[in-house]
């Protein structure tokens, strides 16, 4: 899927705290986006737990956010919710 035209690619990610992660995507844009609150269902459950949430990582080869337990997110649910807090812009240098 594309955002404006783009390819969605996340580049790097971390935990900054509970059930927080701040995404850096292909195209410059960092955000932050806070988890805590969300009902976590089915295969997500687990990541109710602050342990396995601070797991988290980014995977080179499906580029996304990853947990032990299997559970990915897709990169353009990510940009959405990461666009609304944005550490910094998107470069307008294509990804």
């Amino acid at each position: 899927m594309a955002i404006m035209g783009t390819l969605v690619r996340v580049v790097g990610a971390e935990v900054i705290g509970d059930h927080q992660l701040r995404v850096t995507f292909g195209d410059g844009l960092v955000g932050d986006i806070n988890f805590a609150g969300r009902h976590w269902r089915g295969v997500s459950e687990p990541l109710a737990d602050p342990n396995l949430f601070a797991q988290a990582r980014f995977d080179p080869e499906i580029r996304t956010v990853v947990w032990p337990n299997g559970f990915d997110m897709a990169p353009e649910s990510l940009y959405e919710r990461a666009s609304e807090r944005q550490v910094s812009q998107p470069s307008q240098i294509p990804a």
